[in-house]
């Protein structure tokens, strides 16, 4: 990696020819001026035209839109992360409506489906059985030295897609991406990480592309030693105050690691806590058009793992903040479906611990059907992973008894999603206020046009990264993501109302990043976790100043 530093209006560095064109960091390819070719001998290593910025930004759009599958523009995006970061960065921030749907979910499904196939170049730090013992050498093998945030998983809960082992590393990768473009988080500060296990899925083990280890799955004592050296790692290589995101582990594996170090760690779960807090805000924006508070409605959640139970106690822990109640009578209405219906006493040895504070006294409901007939809920959320698990029969209930039900989609990608929109706003009749998870296009009835609001976390993660970096945070507290969910919501404006449009645009979700992180941070100083003092006088403006852009530099 080039060495740099900044004067006046240049950057000094101090490596030239092929070795700068290599290094993605510092490449600007035809947009080296004429003076820069000179000094650093790249005088015949480049065609003769010299392109803006801007004009190379519209050549690789216009390459784009010549592919006819995401997977193949998921390639050549990534591809050009690793020739020229600062053009694929600006591409991303100008054209994140556009871009989100290929460089993540739903795309990024696919990709880590066939990751082994498209495979390029290693990006990131690979971490497996082999290493134990050496997870700190490796990461030093990293050339970055001041890292910040780290995305790690692994892979075997990716997307709704189940058990990919290593090619989940399509995930941290990704994620990181949007860290970068959307929370402004300098890329040399973030880290990909995969924990190679091996993988149950045997197709995978019988890939001859398959690039992980070729074994099954490991659990127990060596699994937890394994993880348990790569959080000590990345304290002795980084320091307190990393951020480390758990991303897509199995709900057996991802509580019990949150609650394992998140109070010794800067750590958070993104499938626990991130979704959680994007669903709260966007059902403090339902109830702005269907009046109420948190408080009055009753909640059915279909699909009771990481991110059912985890929205379930965040709703739970601001209806406690909210009402002045304890936690427990906050959660009374509040119901988990699973797979075996709905969630209740008579069960209660048998379930999980997380969801054993939702396990009320009722009687058996098998089908979402009868459990809506008997709980009328006011607010149906699928978390489920199971497309279609939202039936005609259980939406039409659901409208059958009130005027504006709120109707939650959140799985993902689109295939697993508990229902399309088309359908909720059919069964209905026009009647719900509908989000998503995957990305789906307005839907017209009844003469009125619907925009659909999608309930994506990266509408969360990049300002609380952002907010957790700014602030010096050493601790991830559960009343920050409170804060992100309080300030996201507070970004819907009454014309978004107006279209039953639970979340803002996509194009706005930089400057919302910059909101949240402002008071994420100012959170964390409230709660005495923060360590970069003394406190900016006004954070959402050293939020702004503190979020990188991909504009070029001029290099000496």
């Amino acid at each position: 990696m080039a060495l740099g530093f900044q004067f006046r209006q240049y950057l000094f560095i101090d490596y030239h020819g092929m070795e700068l064109l290599r290094d993605p960091s510092y490449n600007k390819g035809t947009a080296f001026t004429e003076e820069e070719r000179d000094f650093h001998y790249l005088r015949g290593l480049l065609p003769p035209a010299v392109f803006s910025q801007e004009l190379q930004m519209e050549r690789i759009l216009h390459n784009l839109r010549q592919y006819e599958t995401p997977l193949e523009k998921y390639v050549d995006i990534m591809d050009l992360q690793e020739r020229n970061e600062r053009l694929f960065y600006r591409v991303l921030i100008e054209n994140v409506e556009e871009m989100l749907p290929i460089v993540y979910t739903p795309t990024v499904g696919e990709a880590c489906q066939k990751f082994g196939s498209i495979f390029r170049r290693p990006h990131g730090v690979y971490i497996s059985l082999k290493d134990k013992g050496k997870v700190l050498d490796i990461l030093k093998n990293w050339p970055e030295k001041d890292v910040g945030v780290i995305v790690v998983t692994d892979g075997e809960r990716i997307l709704g897609l189940g058990d990919l082992g290593v090619q989940g590393m399509g995930i941290p990768i990704g994620k990181l991406a949007l860290y970068a473009a959307l929370g402004g988080i300098r890329p040399s500060t973030t880290l990909p990480v995969i924990i190679d296990v091996g993988t149950n899925t045997e197709s995978l083990l019988k890939n001859p592309f398959y690039i992980g280890l070729r074994q099954k799955r490991t659990t127990g004592q060596e699994y937890d030693d394994l993880v348990h050296e790569f959080m000590t790692a990345t304290k002795q290589a980084y320091g307190e105050k990393v951020l480390v995101q758990f991303e897509d582990f199995a709900n057996h594996n991802a509580f019990r690691l949150l609650a394992k170090y998140n109070t010794t760690h800067l750590v958070f779960n993104d499938d626990i806590q991130g979704t959680a807090a994007v669903a709260l805000a966007g059902l403090h924006s339902a109830l702005r058009i269907t009046g109420g508070s948190l408080s009055n409605q009753t909640y059915l959640f279909v699909g009771a793992g990481e991110a059912g139970s985890g929205i379930a106690e965040i709703l739970a822990l601001e209806i406690s903040r909210q009402e002045k109640k304890p936690l427990d009578e906050a959660r009374k209405s509040i119901y988990l479906m699973d797979s075996k219906g709905l969630v209740t006493k008579a069960r209660y040895e048998s379930l999980r611990e997380f969801k054993k504070p939702y396990a009320h006294e009722h009687p058996a409901c098998p089908t979402l059907v009868s459990a809506v007939k008997a709980l009328k809920p006011n607010a149906l959320i699928g978390t489920s992973g199971q497309g279609g698990a939202f039936t005609k029969e259980g939406l039409e209930e659901m409208a059958s008894y009130q005027e504006l039900p709120i109707i939650f989609a959140l799985s993902n990608p689109t295939s697993k999603s508990e229902c399309t929109a088309e359908q909720a706003f059919e069964y209905t009749k026009g009647k719900c206020i509908f989000a998503s998870g995957s990305p789906f296009p307005p839907v017209t009835y009844g003469g009125k046009k619907f925009v659909i609001a999608q309930s994506n976390n990266c509408y969360i993660f990049p300002g609380m990264g952002l907010g957790c970096v700014i602030s010096g945070a050493i601790r991830v507290h559960d009343d920050m993501f409170l804060a992100a969910a309080e300030s996201l919501a507070s970004e819907i404006r009454p014309e978004h109302l107006a279209r039953r449009q639970l979340f803002p645009a996509f194009s706005e979700i930089r400057s919302i990043s910059a909101h949240i992180g402002a008071a994420v941070a100012a959170k964390a100083y409230e709660l005495g976790l923060a360590t970069r003092l003394p406190q900016p006088k006004d954070l959402l403006a050293y939020a702004k100043s503190s979020m990188y852009t991909p504009t070029y530099r001029r290099y000496r």
